[in-house]
């Protein structure tokens, strides 16, 4: 009757939650065009060719400390593998050792012993001594698979490190890229203001001799200051910003250099590689966090396993050899002091499995949001490389209205200065055509600067730079 309870008891297990039916079905296409070319094919070398760009990314690649921690936690996953297949194998040890027992003579033990005699006359020492030496084994019996399916879970994760290790690199690839532009882009802005700073002491020195001969009054001439000082102040302003992007590259690459070696001339002629995107479809193999959550997906729907077989009935088995004696000389008299030893439990919860099932739900839960974050991975990325495609578009014919924008208005200094210089226009008419000229080409640097950005954004949202 014990035992039919045993086993009715054991296959009471809760059923695993499925996850819910989901339609989402992910778009054939990012644009109307249909195309299999994927840049992601191209390594970050070929894609970034600035030699100095590439020197800052090599050296990011070996001390960057994010990526060390992120190594270190493949090893760590990695040894959590051959901690889940020991416990599939029998564990085998030794055990030496000694030890004194003295009980009162007045017990049936020691009643008992003082009866005994271990040869002619002589009866058992008081107090006892005990040596013992053994070889032992131990082994669960894996009848559901729970161990394996443990193993199996372990190694989903290890590969789930490797791929997060991919996406921090492919991040810090484009993150040092991005910030190398941006600097680019402030030493350009920079060198603007001070030319526009030189302009404005030119036109200031011309208000000062207009004024002289009573063509202006004090009021240009301080309006013209005060453009002058808000230019030098600007100029400050972003050299301490080239600072701050300096120091974070120097994070970056993990090194307390902050002077960065770039080549500030030529920004606005970098011409952005040409991305192809490919399909969309492609994301699932090309994106590292994608896979990573794949993976986190499978090592939960594995757990679920795991759990499920606590309920099930588990056997041990044990197995012991060695000596025993209260004498080391004893352990040559054999067998009297051979000790042998095997046993096997089939143990199975009966009462109080609330625990069990409480972890059993939670494994559930788990993996419910495992498939979750694995939908929302695909749905991010989709979105991130849709949204970045289309503003590749729109910042190309931004750049070209920007650039028209700056010609013009370069060319509208000098007719200001000319109808100022004949009378024929009001000194804010030359003040306000400096400041747009200076405000449209900071505008240009700062567009430039996003379409160099968003290039590295579409390569890294494509799954990009981690593939050697």
């Amino acid at each position: 009757m014990v035992i039919v309870s045993f086993i009715v008891a054991s296959c009471k297990v809760p059923a695993i939650v499925e996850p819910p039916a989901k339609q989402q079905v992910v778009p054939t296409t990012f644009a109307q065009q249909q195309d299999s070319t994927n840049s992601t094919t191209i390594p970050w070398r070929q894609f970034f060719t600035d030699t100095y760009l590439q020197a800052l990314i090599d050296t990011a690649l070996h001390n960057n400390q994010e990526l060390l921690i992120t190594l270190q936690e493949i090893e760590i996953a990695k040894n959590e593998v051959q901690v889940r297949d020991g416990k599939i194998r029998p564990s085998v040890g030794v055990k030496v050792g000694a030890d004194v027992d003295k009980v009162g003579r007045y017990t049936s033990q020691g009643a008992g012993d003082a009866a005994t005699e271990i040869e002619e006359g002589r009866e058992m020492p008081d107090p006892l001594q005990h040596y013992g030496a053994k070889l032992y084994a131990n082994w669960e019996v894996d009848i559901w698979k729970k161990l394996h399916y443990a193993k199996a879970a372990a190694v989903s994760r290890y590969l789930s490190t490797v791929e997060g290790k991919n996406f921090v690199l492919s991040n810090l690839i484009a993150e040092v890229a991005n910030s190398y532009y941006e600097l680019l882009a402030l030493d350009n802005q920079l060198e603007v203001v001070r030319q526009s700073i030189t302009l404005q002491k030119n036109a200031l020195e011309v208000v000062k001799i207009q004024k002289q001969a009573a063509r202006v009054t004090e009021l240009a001439v301080q309006k013209f200051s005060a453009e002058l000082l808000k230019s030098q102040s600007l100029e400050f302003v972003i050299k301490q910003q080239v600072k701050d992007a300096e120091n974070k590259i120097s994070l970056l690459v993990g090194t307390y250099k902050s002077e960065v070696p770039r080549e500030r001339s030529a920004f606005l002629q970098i011409a952005p590689t040409i991305v192809h995107e490919g399909l969309p479809a492609q994301l699932l193999a090309n994106r590292p966090d994608i896979k990573q959550a794949e993976l986190e997906l499978q090592a939960a729907k594995l757990d679920v396993k795991v759990a499920r077989a606590e309920f099930y009935p588990s056997l041990d088995l044990s197995a012991a050899i060695g000596l025993e004696a209260f004498k080391p000389t004893y352990f040559a008299k054999l067998p009297e002091s051979l000790l042998l030893n095997v046993a096997g439990d089939l143990a199975a919860p009966l009462v109080n499995r609330k625990g069990l099932k409480a972890e059993f739900a939670s494994a559930n839960a788990r993996q419910l949001q495992a498939l979750y974050n694995y939908e929302r991975a695909i749905l991010r990325a989709y979105l991130e490389v849709s949204g970045d495609l289309s503003n590749v578009r729109n910042l190309e014919s931004n750049l070209a209205l920007k650039n028209d924008q700056v010609v013009a208005l370069t060319k509208s200094i000098g007719v200001a200065n000319d109808l100022f210089a004949s009378a024929r226009a009001d000194y804010l008419e030359v003040l306000m055509t400096q400041r747009d000229v200076l405000e449209a080409k900071m505008e240009l640097i700062e567009t430039k600067k996003q379409q160099l950005l968003n290039v590295t954004n579409v390569y890294r949202d494509l799954g990009g730079g981690w593939q050697q």
